[in-house]
């Protein structure tokens, strides 16, 4: 067992919070378990899709490196429910407050980890908008808009939310709609109470060639090492084929070529493209959130890991 690390008295009476972030492929898991190691910490997942049980490879959970000098580093909202349910972004914000307060009570330090900036927005600006109920019947009659109907009726229908709103995909965008829907026909009233973090984020920055062959070549990997056959057992399960492709990237398109929509070259190909954009999406986020006053020093994630791990324990020491 991993000793608690004692923390200094202004850190005792503030909600401290370190975050590490990054787009995909870029070493976070590994930076934040190492340094988890080293001050005592446990890990708080952000990842949109490692919270499904059975989607392990295709999600990249790697739980393999939450193991440092033979000693498990504790991690949270990685596999808490099954594969083909539903999760949304403010039982996020329900279950990472209360993991938060689960490590805080144990004395020890806690490091929220991952590639999901809307998840760790969510945490760190308090947004109280996720709570908001889905309204189905609106949900279907937006899904037969185009993209650019849509961004009409997103546009033709402002709130308080609007100037907030992510709309950088179609699903978000709906979202967005739905959100300023029920806020112009409801008063507002408290639907999260959030705490108010005090964050020292960290963000790992690589050349774009170099993430590029890094995902490529973890694509291949991932393929070889049984992730069409991960997908395969899912479809097995009984989870329906548009769920898995609803959740997107690997699922999406490996359950396409399961379906015989695509041949595996095609598939592959796609696939590709599809991670090197969502890579960029991510960086583009990250960027949002620094616009938004979220300060992030950006760290070379070529260094090695150890030197990464000083780099931030000294800061976070002067931090607190």
């Amino acid at each position: 067992m991993l000793k608690p690390r004692p923390l200094g008295r202004s850190a005792e009476n503030m909600n401290t919070l370190l975050v590490i972030l990054g787009p995909t492929a870029s070493g976070k898991t590994k930076l934040a378990a190492h340094l988890a190691y080293d001050l005592g910490g446990e890990l708080i997942s952000a990842d949109s899709r490692q919270v499904y049980r059975g989607m392990n490879i295709g999600t990249g959970k790697d739980l393999e490196e939450y193991i440092v000098n033979n000693q498990a580093i504790p991690f949270y909202l990685i596999n808490i429910i099954e594969a083909g349910d539903s999760y949304n972004l403010h039982r996020f914000q329900q279950d990472f407050q209360k993991a938060y307060q689960d490590v805080k009570s144990r004395n020890r330090t806690p490091i929220l980890c991952g590639g999901s900036g809307l998840y760790i927005e969510a945490v760190l600006k308090e947004h109280q908008f996720t709570a908001i109920p889905i309204d189905e019947d609106l949900r279907e009659k937006l899904t037969q808009a185009t993209d650019e109907e849509l961004l009409q009726k997103f546009k033709g229908t402002p709130s308080i939310y609007t100037p907030l709103a992510d709309i950088s995909t179609r699903k978000r965008l709906i979202r967005a709609i739905e959100i300023n829907t029920f806020l112009n026909q409801n008063l507002l009233a408290v639907l999260y109470s959030p705490i108010v973090y005090s964050p020292l984020i960290f963000g790992l920055m690589l050349p774009v060639e170099i993430r590029r062959e890094r995902i490529t070549k973890r694509l291949y990997e991932r393929l070889q090492n049984g992730m069409i056959d991960e997908v395969k057992s899912l479809l097995s399960r009984g989870i329906p084929a548009e769920k898995l492709i609803y959740y997107g990237l690997e699922y999406k398109f490996i359950t396409e070529y399961l379906l015989g929509s695509l041949d595996y070259g095609t598939m592959v190909e796609r696939l590709n493209v599809a991670i090197h954009q969502f890579a960029k999406r991510q960086m583009t986020f990250f960027r949002k959130m620094e616009r938004d006053g979220l300060a992030i020093e950006w760290l070379d994630a070529l260094l090695p890991t150890d030197e990464l791990v000083e780099q931030i324990k000294f800061k976070f020491e002067t931090f607190i």
